[in-house]
């Protein structure tokens, strides 16, 4: 008998790198040598490729099998907004379901942020309506992010706030009859004396029925077809150990002559109570959720809605396009990037970058969406609008990092896979301990039902994305963007911090120091036609000075030397010290000091004789030294990496004090360097010579005032371009991380040690049977612990 098939599916994948026909030929011959692949078509003017296979194939193998033939699948992020989860099962199941769908590279449930993420392979990305499907066949409700309604969270709290009022008011008759009967017994016999038992009964069924039927349903709603679909969750919990109660006890009230006489107790209290403090608990950690993601909610609301034209006329910011005009009076928000044509004021950066300073803007200065003019107006040319803005990328950034999946986080998922339904199986086995032990059925329910429902998955689910949310939500108030989420663990551990120099530890533009006789006027002359960097920095400082800067002839650049004019009808030389023949020997002696400190020279002289001396250099930044101090109180080792000679590289690093330096190093090699460092290694800088450093780094860190290649290549962006975020950005990495060191503790820890609890592990020493009401609120408790605890990462205070 020949075993059966497997089937045969279907993927098309989006390719790059295709050129020709031969590029055609040889795509397919790759994917055919794939073990499992039927067949494949590749497509030139579509760049696609159409495959058949069936198993062992996947369409990992196929994706790696075209990038190693230099044809890489492109890949495409598609983000759902799922409702309905309530724990981790809940998140591993939509990651399951997700993940087993054709196409689908990875996929990634948040329960914090109520939403999954799918990468697919680019040639999927038009069939999101089955991963829509596939979401709904498990239980909960998808729609694409941009398409669904905005989630209200405010709202939310209300609902939740009102249900758990309504099942109050019913359960509190049904508590206090049955609870006030065992506590006061004259209470209990006016009770049986004014209305019996029997109707006292049928009050608490009817009481706790509309609890478990009107509140509580949501429990039943998605619990039971959970169950059922062989995927527990906590809703499953709740529905099966408030049923048990309610149905033990609805026998006892209705048909008694099946329990034994002395089992004949009825805990519709139970039942009712247990819905009213899970809801209570859903609401505050809804409120608490709410807190949490408060940093991102701020950002957003940094964009004004409207925007006011020249003319005066008001229009949607939407309806700006780049090159239009729009006026800025004082003290309102800059509606979108663009730059000053008229005006002078100072903008408020500090929501965007942290900076606690308002800077001044005039004509020619750029200004970001979202901040808040001074006390002057501005005229601004749109430059960048929508998705394109500064804040709008912000705000992408940290959602982007806010919707990753730390590594800490994989062994979170296989525990909670299996969480659920061991808790049902402990239940159950309580149960069947306790009636072979002779503890009888009600001993038996009350442990079985407390196991169920002191059990809390959510804790375990939240206790990381939650972190993580806060977190990235503070650094972003910080100027500390983390683009990937898997940074902020790698930065928590790193041992050594890299710098570059120029544009990192510096400013990144040279000035004028020193001035050695009366030549200033002269070398700026000269250098007004030099495209040279130091030709800025004499140019500045002469204007600086209110020099008059006459027009110099016949500008002659020497490679290697320097640079000739004629000024005022003499021959004037500009450049190194080889340019002259002639140096007196004040100067000669003043160049080595001033080469001896780092700084740059220019000499400058009448023909080949030497008249005067200009030290230039590139200052360090003011809060430079402060960054240094506050990573060394830290813990970590500090060094520079540049492409700068070694005198002037030694120079700096002494004066701020890096004892490791590595100079002379070609961008290229920066890379070389930094893995030569060994493991734990970051690396800052800001130019496109930076970037292989960046990305050979363990967690790359690049200064948001640098180059967009630097940027893109970096896994942490510093929004000011100020030093000081380096250690803000480990700082706040550190604190995640020992948040959910500490939110994985208590909800690992609360689960092992009070479900053995739960179960009636302390009763044979003499100990208490924990009560189902209490379980409840230990649970509901659990999660708002994991919820508050996280909430303490707003407080991180930056170096």
């Amino acid at each position: 008998m020949t075993p059966p098939q497997a089937p045969t599916e279907s993927i098309r994948f989006k390719l790059e790198g295709m050129t020709c026909a031969s590029c055609v030929a040889r795509a397919e011959r790759v994917l055919k040598a794939v073990p499992g692949v039927s067949g494949a078509v590749v497509n030139l003017s579509t760049e696609t490729a159409d495959v058949r296979f069936s198993a062992p194939a996947a369409p990992d193998a196929m994706a790696a099998a075209l990038a190693k033939a230099g044809y890489p699948a492109r890949e495409a992020v598609v983000t759902l907004a799922v409702e309905g989860m309530t724990c981790a099962a809940c998140t591993g199941r939509v990651e399951r379901v997700l993940k087993a769908q054709a196409g689908v590279k990875d996929a990634v449930a948040n329960l914090a942020l109520r939403r999954a993420t799918v990468t697919l392979w680019d040639g999927a990305q038009g069939d999101t309506g089955r991963l829509i499907a596939a979401v709904g066949k498990a239980g909960y409700a998808a729609s694409l992010m941009q398409e669904a309604a905005p989630h209200d969270p405010e709202a939310e709290i209300r609902a939740l706030a009102r249900e758990t009022v309504f099942a109050a008011v019913l359960a509190a008759p049904v508590f206090v009859t049955e609870m006030g009967g065992h506590l006061v017994p004259a209470f209990h016999h006016w009770l049986m004396g004014t209305l019996g038992m029997m109707p006292l009964f049928v009050m608490q069924f009817i009481l706790s029925t509309l609890v478990l039927a009107v509140p509580g349903r949501r429990f039943f709603l998605k619990g039971i077809p959970a169950l059922l679909r062989g995927g527990p969750d906590m809703n499953s919990l709740v529905a099966v150990g408030t049923g048990a109660a309610w149905v033990y006890s609805t026998i006892v009230t209705f048909a008694p002559e099946l329990v034994p006489e002395e089992a004949r107790a009825v805990y519709f209290e139970a039942a009712a109570v247990i819905v009213v403090l899970i809801l209570l608990g859903r609401t505050l950690e809804a409120r608490a959720r709410g807190r949490a993601g408060a940093a991102i909610a701020r950002l957003v609301r940094l964009q004004p809605k409207v925007a006011r034209l020249e003319g005066g006329e008001e229009v949607p910011v939407s309806a700006l396009v780049p090159g239009m005009r729009v006026v800025i009076r004082p003290g309102e928000r800059v509606p979108v990037d663009g730059v000053v044509v008229s005006g002078v004021s100072a903008v408020d950066q500090s929501m965007l970058t942290g900076e606690p300073v308002p800077v001044a803007r005039g004509v020619g200065d750029a200004v970001t969406g979202g901040t808040v003019n001074g006390t002057g107006g501005l005229v601004v040319e749109v430059r960048e609008v929508g998705a394109a803005t500064v804040l709008a990328r912000i705000v992408a950034l940290v959602e982007e990092a806010q919707g990753t999946k730390l590594p800490v986080q994989e062994v979170v998922d296989r525990v909670t896979l299996w969480f659920v339904p061991v808790v049902m199986g402990i239940a159950a086995l309580t149960v069947l301990v306790w009636l072979a032990a002779g503890g009888g059925i009600v001993q038996a329910l009350v442990a079985g039902v407390s196991v169920l429902i002191i059990a809390c998955p959510c804790a375990m689910g939240l206790a990381t994305p939650v972190s993580i949310l806060v977190g990235t939500g503070r650094a972003a108030e910080m100027g500390v963007l983390f683009r990937r989420g898997e940074a902020l663990q790698r930065l928590s551990t790193v041992r050594l911090v890299a710098f570059d120099k120029t544009g990192t530890l510096t400013e990144g533009h040279p000035v004028v120091t020193d001035v050695l006789g009366d030549v200033l006027a002269l070398a700026a002359a000269v250098e007004a036609g030099s495209e040279h960097p130091l030709a800025a920095a004499v140019l500045a400082e002469a204007a600086a000075r209110g020099l008059a800067v006459v027009h110099a002839e016949g500008f002659e650049a020497v490679p290697g030397y320097g640079a000739r004019a004629v000024v005022g009808g003499v021959a004037v030389s500009v450049g190194s010290e080889r340019m002259f023949s002639a140096v007196p020997d004040a100067l000669h002696m003043a160049a080595e000091r001033f080469a001896a400190e780092g700084k740059g020279l220019l000499f400058v002289g009448y023909g080949a004789e030497a008249a005067g001396l200009i030290a230039v250099e590139d200052p360090v930044k003011q809060s430079t030294p402060a960054a240094l101090a506050a990573l060394g109180a830290l813990g970590l080792e500090v060094a520079m990496v540049t492409g700068d000679n070694a005198v002037t590289a030694g120079a700096i690093a002494r004066r701020i004090g890096i004892a490791r330096v590595e100079a002379g190093v070609l961008p290229e090699g920066k890379g070389q360097v930094i893995r030569a460092m060994g493991a734990g290694v970051a690396f800052v800088g800001d130019g496109i010579n930076d970037a292989p450093a960046l990305a050979a780094a363990e967690v790359g860190l690049a200064m948001g005032t640098g180059t967009d290649v630097a940027i893109e290549a970096g896994d942490v962006v510093l929004m000011t371009g100020d030093p000081l975020g380096v250690a803000n950005a480990v700082a706040i990495s550190r604190a995640v991380m020992r948040n959910i060191r500490q939110n994985l503790t208590w909800a690992f820890g609360y689960n092992a040690a009070l479900i053995p609890v739960a179960a009636g592990a302390l009763v044979p020493f003499g100990g208490p049977q924990l009560s189902p009401m209490l379980a409840a609120g230990a649970m509901g408790l659990s999660s708002v612990f994991v919820l508050t605890n996280a909430l303490r990462l707003r407080l991180v205070k930056g170096v």
